[in-house]
């Protein structure tokens, strides 16, 4: 049975942060941010949240395939900077839709989340109860920034970004292999949201990242993913039309591609208008790529995602 990417959609808010405006209040510069993370700009929320950021996602995708809500199984959003605890980000896009059918609920696995969800809604749409779903990565991590902190405030943006998927037997698309790993010994390197900080002033509820061990890990460990789904996937990496990896920092991008050896042209690189975005960057990739028919169905795509757990999704997609 084969998984359709049947469309894409996007949306950042308005409000957009330069580095410039960065560097009036942090001891930091254009050069230094550029230089080091190839980030030029980041999006933030002022009065939105991330489930007014979904929904918006969500009604665009409706929209342009011409799809009713009732005609929706399945919403599943992935974030780690949801609005609440309880109802979860899914919920409450199921609710605006009034999506009366779709069963929805949250995935939590940081920058690796779209990847991860890609998975669960691939298995959940062999189910005969199942047949189409929307996956969008959705992120409000403004809120989890100390914005004194040059060594994270300069890296993190709000935006988000999805597909309506169906599983459609008659088509060749499909996802052809993944491999999911989680290093959940390693996860202190890369941590936000602290609730024990809600009690304890010692306690930091901001992003605190050991950037040389999450840099040193990326670069390492995600070569050795995409060799491992594409051996799996029996597929050569020259056959596929881009490696779509997750927004963290151009240098991390540019050094898997050369350790795959592949050209930088497979790897399309869009950090500088947004920032990482985490669960969001991967499909805010696909739809820009989508929205400029730079993907033609039959196409083999590689999608990657990697960090906070910490964790790595990858799996190859056939369009």
């Amino acid at each position: 049975m084969g998984l359709k990417i049947i469309d894409s959609a996007k949306y950042s808010p308005e409000r957009i942060i330069t580095n410039d405006e960065l560097a009036q209040k942090l001891d930091t510069s254009d050069e230094w941010i550029s230089k080091r993370t190839g980030i030029k700009q980041r999006h933030r929320i002022d009065e939105e949240t991330n489930a007014v950021m979904a929904t918006r996602v969500a009604e665009d995708l409706l929209a342009k395939t011409n799809t009713a809500p009732e005609e929706v199984d399945l919403i599943v959003v992935a974030t780690m900077s949801p609005d609440y605890q309880t109802p979860s980000v899914a919920a409450q896009v199921q609710g605006a839709l009034k999506a009366s059918r779709a069963m929805a609920f949250d995935i939590s696995a940081a920058c690796s989340g779209f990847v991860y969800g890609m998975s669960v809604v691939n298995q959940m749409l062999q189910s005969p109860n199942y047949h189409k779903a929307l996956l969008i990565g959705s992120e409000a991590l403004s809120r989890l920034l100390d914005w004194q902190d040059r060594s994270t405030a300069v890296l993190f943006g709000d935006s988000a970004a999805g597909v309506l998927v169906e599983n459609d037997p008659a088509s060749s698309a499909s996802l052809i292999a993944e491999r999911l790993t989680t290093y959940g010994d390693l996860g202190e390197y890369l941590t936000a949201g602290n609730v024990a900080a809600l009690t304890d002033s010692t306690q930091s509820y901001f992003f605190q990242m050991n950037g040389r061990k999450v840099y040193e890990f990326a670069t390492n460990r995600v070569p050795e993913s995409i060799r491992a789904v594409l051996q799996a996937a029996e597929i050569d990496a020259r056959d596929v039309k881009y490696f779509l990896l997750h927004q963290a920092n151009a240098r991390i991008i540019k050094s898997v591609a050369k350790r795959l050896e592949l050209p930088i042209e497979k790897f399309p690189i869009n950090i500088a208008d947004y920032g990482n975005t985490a669960a969001a960057s991967e499909p805010l990739l696909l739809a820009e790529l989508m929205q400029e028919h730079k993907i033609q169905r039959g196409d083999i795509i590689v999608f990657s995602g990697f960090g906070g757990g910490l964790t790595i999704g990858t799996n190859v997609i056939k369009f």
